[in-house]
């Protein structure tokens, strides 16, 4: 009788172990798996609409609608996403990634934009120094021992004189 109460016992605790394992592998494999939307997200439609394989606005899109299919089937097969997304990348070129690569000359279209804004920054904080410190720009505050000191006649005729000399 106690063996049939341990026997039954630990099969309970073995099926419960086992149950819990199982779950936690589909769990898991759940959170690993790659949506057909995580996948389009990368790919750019290539109807004319601009968007993504993801978010094509035409319900009967000639390019998206089968490209979803077989990246469903291609998921279902076991690929990964960058599989998937090197698969295309291969077939259309560049063209069809949403974003560009971070290497090589597309590191470039990364950069500029954040070198154009540094750049552009510094020149507008140059230009407001200079306009700021340009002579008749500010007011010069007169003081009592900046006033100007009065006309000396010796300069005067001495003025006159070369000017006589000259003419």
């Amino acid at each position: 009788m106690i063996r049939r109460f341990i026997a039954r016992r630990s099969t309970a605790v073995g099926t419960l172990i086992l149950a819990i394992l199982v779950a936690a592998i589909s769990v898991t494999y759940a959170a690993t798996r790659v949506s057909v939307g995580e996948v389009s997200e990368g790919l750019t439609c290539q109807c004319g609409c601009g968007l993504t394989v993801a978010n094509c606005n035409h319900p009967t899109c000639s390019f998206s609608v089968p490209l979803r299919t077989e990246i469903e089937g291609m998921l279902d097969r076991g690929m990964s996403r960058d599989a998937i997304i090197g698969f295309y990348r291969n077939k259309f070129g560049e063209k069809i990634l949403s974003a560009p690569t971070t290497e090589g000359f597309n590191l470039l279209a990364w950069t500029m934009p954040f070198a154009a804004i540094v750049v552009g920054g510094g020149l507008i904080a140059i230009a407001f120094t200079r306009w700021r410190h340009a002579p008749g720009s500010k007011p010069a505050e007169s003081s009592p021992s900046d006033a100007v000191a009065p006309f000396d006649d010796e300069l005067r005729r001495r003025l006159e004189r070369e000017l006589k000399e000259q003419l």
